[in-house]
């Protein structure tokens, strides 16, 4: 287990969460098969990071704001700062983020994350809810960013694999062009709803679906068991991962790194969730563990 970490168990699924950046650092079918990443630095430090307030890069890494510039790095503060933890049993675990003189001189907006993860059966809910506690709107993004395993430990090699779509995709992708996207897009890899991840795909960095139909995807080998990722409410997503790599990162967003010929003030960033005062607005995904790639086990709404 992860030092620090606190553990979600059920007949299913074990999950271990670290408070440092409210993260999901292990996530075991049953059996124990691990089909998380292990965060090995020789490929990539992360495991499944949340992304708040900003999902990929700014440019030049800056947030302008009323005419003062603030250093903010790639997905934003949240996967590098220590959460409070505020309950914690089997089936739920809840952490807290609140502003503070740090996360000021980054983002000089008040506000309060809670992250909450739930264990029910074979499915994972993740929530975040993110409160805007000031007096003027909360311009903010969140994403997620799981790192699954490629090839899962069922059998069958990396080309094996399969990315089923919900729905048929046939809208044309974005790419990242030094962490900002891109104003070019290229024709969706895509065919009739399936893809077939290879380490060619991801040369050019990640695979950015900006305009999609599908509020789940599966993993897996076709007959062998595998993931959905569910993601009922972020209207994008990323997959991403390196040549070689033995992880596929499938990321529902709800924002997108900022376009490159797109407007330098944060207030007008495309893909920004503007939150009144005083309000408050969810985010969430489902990681469901499938026996059959086919089919599911437990509650398939995110959230029963």
């Amino acid at each position: 287990m992860v030092e620090g970490a606190v553990r979600l168990k059920s007949e299913f699924l074990e999950v271990e969460i670290s408070p440092q950046g409210a993260e999901m650092v292990a996530l075991r079918d049953r059996h124990g098969h691990d089909l998380l990443w292990n965060g090995d630095p020789a490929f990539w430090t992360g495991r499944a990071p949340l992304l708040f307030p900003i999902v990929g890069r700014l440019p030049n890494d800056q947030l302008l704001h009323e005419g003062k510039i603030y250093p903010m790095a790639q997905h934003g503060f949240a996967r590098r700062r220590a959460f409070t933890l505020e309950e914690a049993s089997e089936q739920v675990v809840r952490l807290a983020l609140h502003e503070d003189e740090e996360t000021r001189k980054q983002y000089p907006f008040p506000f309060s994350l809670t992250v909450t993860y739930r264990l029910a059966e074979a499915t994972l809910t993740l929530e975040v809810e993110v409160a805007n506690t000031g007096e003027g709107e909360l311009p903010a993004s969140v994403g997620f960013h799981p790192a699954f395993r490629w090839p899962l430990p069922y059998g069958g090699t990396r080309a094996d694999h399969r990315l089923v779509f919900e729905k048929a995709e046939a809208e044309a992708i974005h790419r990242p062009v030094g962490g900002l996207l891109s104003t070019a897009t290229e024709p969706n890899p895509a065919v009739d709803a399936i893809l077939e991840p290879t380490d060619a795909l991801f040369e050019r960095d990640a695979l950015i679906f900006l305009d999609l139909r599908s509020h789940h995807v599966r993993f897996g080998v076709p007959g062998e068991p595998g993931l959905e990722v569910a993601f009922p409410d972020m209207p994008h997503l990323g997959l991403w991962s390196k040549p070689g790599a033995p992880f596929l990162c499938i990321e529902p967003w709800a924002g997108y790194a900022s376009p490159e010929d797109g407007p330098a003030e944060f207030m007008e960033k495309p893909g920004l969730s503007l939150i009144a005062p005083g309000a408050t607005k969810r985010f969430a995904m489902a990681i469901r563990w499938l026996p059959d790639v086919g089919r599911l086990i437990g509650p398939h709404e995110v959230g029963e």
